[in-house]
Formats: C-alpha cells, structure tokens, sequence
C-alpha cells in the first residue's frame, strides 16, 4: 500500500494505523492540516471491501475537513478516522473503547466526533479511554431542542439552507412548494433534510441501502421510492447526495437530469475535474464542504459554550457562504468547487503565514 505517492495524498501532517488483535479494530487516522488549530472530524465505521478503499476514503476526507472547517471559519484542523467493519454487525463496546486508546495515543492532534456508521452513544464509549472526542455533550441545540450533541441536527439544516441558495440561484424562486429532489441515503443526516423539504412543500425520492430507512421515510415524510441505480438519474430539479462519496463520476454526469446538485455526503466528486463536467453540462453544483458544514460549526460551539442563536446564525451563513461562490463562478466562468477551494486555502493558509511558520512548512501544510 503505497502512502507518499498515494494519489489521494495531500502532504497530509499525520497518518496512523491502528490494530487491536482483542476486539478486531483495524482503524486508520488522518490528520491533514492543522494550521488553524486541532484536527477534528468524524469517526466513520464502514465495511470497507480494501485496506486501499479505507486508505482513500481517510485521505480524502480529512483533507475535505480542512477545507469545510476555513471556509467556514473555524480554529479548527482537518482530519479523519475510519474503522474498517460493519456497524451493524462488527461495532462492540471493547472496539469502541479500543479505538478511544488509539485516540488517546494521538495526544489531541485529532479530536473525534460522530459519522457514518457511529453514534454519539459510540463516541461516550471512546471517551472512557480519551478525552479526545466532541459531539457528546448534552445541552440545548442549535434549534432550541434538547440535544445530546448529535452534529446531524446541524448538519441537515444547513444542507437544507443552502440547498435553498442554489435553488434561488438556479431556479430563481424562494418557495420550494412542489421542489421535485431526490435523496440518496436517508440516514441520520438524510432523513432530517428530507423532513426540512417535506415542511418546505418540496416532493420527495428516497433510496437508502437500508430498507427500514426507506420506510421510515416513506411512512413518516410520504416520500416515494427509488432503486440504487435510479436514485440519481431521476428527472427532478435537485440531488441531494447524503450518502458515499464520489458519486459524482465519469459515468453518473452524463445522466443526471437535475438541474443541481445540493447534498450532505462528503467528497461527491470522484476526481476534481468532474467539477467543470457538471458546469459544462449546466448543473450547478453545491461543493459538499461548504454545503455540510453544519456540524462541524455546531461541535465547534459545544467546545466553546456558546447559545444556540450564536450556533444557528453561524449555520445559517453557509447559504451566504455558497451564494458568494456561485456569484463568483458565474463571474470567472469557472466550476464552484474550484471557487470553494479557493476561499478555503485562501483562509487556511493566509492563518498558517500569519503564525509565521516557514516557506517549507506552508507548502507541507497542504
């Protein structure tokens, strides 16, 4: 497996492999950046079919937390961890304590906090052997609910508030009665933006690799179903990728019918030159980092204490966030993920120079 001259490697500050022959974890964390402050990202456990899918998929994301956290404008570094398994079968309580050890080892450089595949129950389990963990804290949400520091809440309201922005900026209409947009992956994240569209007047299309998902959507949102091979190629005016990454591919473009594209998953694009295929076919795109930023934004506050009004004001500029880059993209004529990526290094590496670290630890830093 190579690591240096893996073609996902970003001049990454840390990788680290972790393996516990007692409760099977096989694990791998990446720390990406941390020129704004600690590394934090999820945890994500998924039954990855490689050592080399796992590798990818770590690499890619703490490099898209580095991104979501400047383009946010949070102190915060990029990172990511992954546990090989399925959840649903292979998640014990001794491999979530395990994997709070390997935390622990990393002394604070990467902080955890809930993704695909783990939960908050999970990450107060890591945290009997690891301070290093966020999202768990019970308080008041950013929506005034009581929360037990579940990011998901966050995340799907700010996905829906700036899948709104691209909607205004697409279609020209703030109302999204009758909004015809097709979910893939209705999980924790999924489900609660369907239910914002759903209250919006929005028509809903759900597919999720879990059928109890799916029915939970169809009996609680009346939402209609999709196949796998179907969800993306539907002829409604938005998708809204929220599961896997890199579904958006050499392949998928050419058929996607949708005037946009606007969801919660993380790395959509399979390879950055898929940002101008989707501009050229005209499709706008929402990028994934700045669209799902919502979490991370909330588990920044849980950190600080700050009220809730504080939390939802901040999630409630990533649609200011994606109306500048759509703004700028119709301006240079150039893809919106390559406005994104912009903003973020402008942001991320502007803090890094301004620490006053060297030349060579700038171009390291990503």
């Amino acid at each position: 497996m190579n690591v240096f001259s893996h073609p996902e490697f970003d001049n990454h500050e840390h990788l680290s492999f972790f393996c516990d022959a007692e409760t099977g974890l096989k694990a791998i964390t990446a720390i990406h950046n941390t020129s704004r402050g600690p590394a934090l990202g999820g945890c994500r456990m998924f039954p990855y079919a490689t050592d080399e899918e796992a590798l990818r998929d770590v690499l890619r994301l703490s490099r898209g937390m580095t991104y979501k956290s400047a383009l946010a404008n949070l102190d915060l570094g990029g990172g990511k961890s992954v546990i090989i398994g399925d959840p649903r079968k292979h998640k014990t309580e001794a491999l979530m304590e395990a994997m709070g050890r390997h935390l622990e080892s990393l002394g604070g450089q990467y902080i955890a906090a809930e993704d695909s595949g783990t939960s908050v129950p999970d990450l107060k389990i890591m945290g009997r052997r690891t301070s290093h963990v966020a999202g768990i804290a019970a308080r008041t949400g950013f929506d005034g609910n009581p929360s037990n520091g579940d990011p998901s809440p966050a995340t799907a309201y700010g996905t829906f508030i700036g899948l709104k922005a691209a909607v205004k900026h697409k279609l020209g209409r703030n109302d999204l009665t009758g909004l015809k947009v097709a979910i893939q992956g209705i999980g924790n994240v999924g489900f609660r933006l369907a239910r914002h569209l759903k209250e919006a007047g929005a028509e809903l299309w759900v597919y999720d690799i879990h059928e109890d998902n799916i029915q939970r959507a169809v009996d609680q949102l009346g939402a209609r179903v999709a196949t796998a091979d179907d969800i993306l190629f539907l002829p409604v005016d938005v998708v809204a990728p929220c599961a896997m990454g890199a579904v958006l591919n050499d392949d998928s473009i050419p058929q996607l019918k949708a005037n946009i594209v606007a969801g919660a998953a993380n790395n959509q694009l399979a390879q950055p030159q898929h940002d101008g295929m989707l501009r050229d076919r005209g499709i706008l795109y929402a990028p994934d980092f700045a669209i799902n930023a919502g979490g991370i934004i909330d588990v920044f506050y849980e950190r600080t204490g700050a009220a809730p009004e504080t939390v939802r004001a901040h999630v409630d500029t990533i649609g200011d966030t994606l109306t500048e880059i759509f703004n700028r993209s119709d301006r240079s004529d150039r893809p919106t993920g390559a406005i994104a990526n912009e903003l973020a290094e402008e942001r991320f590496r502007k803090h890094t120079a301004g620490a006053g670290l060297a030349p060579e630890r700038l171009a390291c830093a990503g």
